[in-house]
């Protein structure tokens, strides 16, 4: 079965760092880019970090310079460290292949809550 499963998401005073772990199983991995996409209350879901099958990546201009996308390919795991966080990054974190197939490969999502 091909899915995503996310993971390491909390509560975190501003300022504080957190790393979200994505396990790729199936094929996906290395095939298509993986992303790391948020989505926050009342907001439209945006892009954060992704990752190419060539290990290109790129990241939205508001987590530039805050946050690291990373994987190891040898566990077919993305991670995205997140440093300095500020409580407008609360949201829920999704890690998705939105090229997969014809609807794309989403996880279940996870939450982090930055406290000021």
């Amino acid at each position: 079965q091909v899915q995503l499963v996310e993971s390491g998401g909390g509560l975190v005073q501003a300022g504080g760092s957190l790393r979200l772990s994505c396990a790729a199983s199936g094929s996906v991995f290395g095939t298509v880019t993986i992303g790391w996409y948020r989505q926050a209350p009342g907001k439209q879901r945006e892009v954060v970090a992704t990752v190419t099958r060539h290990g290109y990546i790129d990241y939205a201009n508001s987590v530039g310079g805050r946050f690291t996308i990373s994987r190891d390919v040898p566990n077919r795991t993305v991670y995205l460290q997140m440093n300095r966080l500020k409580p407008e990054d609360t949201a829920v974190y999704y890690c998705a292949a939105p090229d997969w197939g014809a609807r794309g490969l989403w996880g279940q999502g996870t939450q982090v809550t930055v406290s000021s």
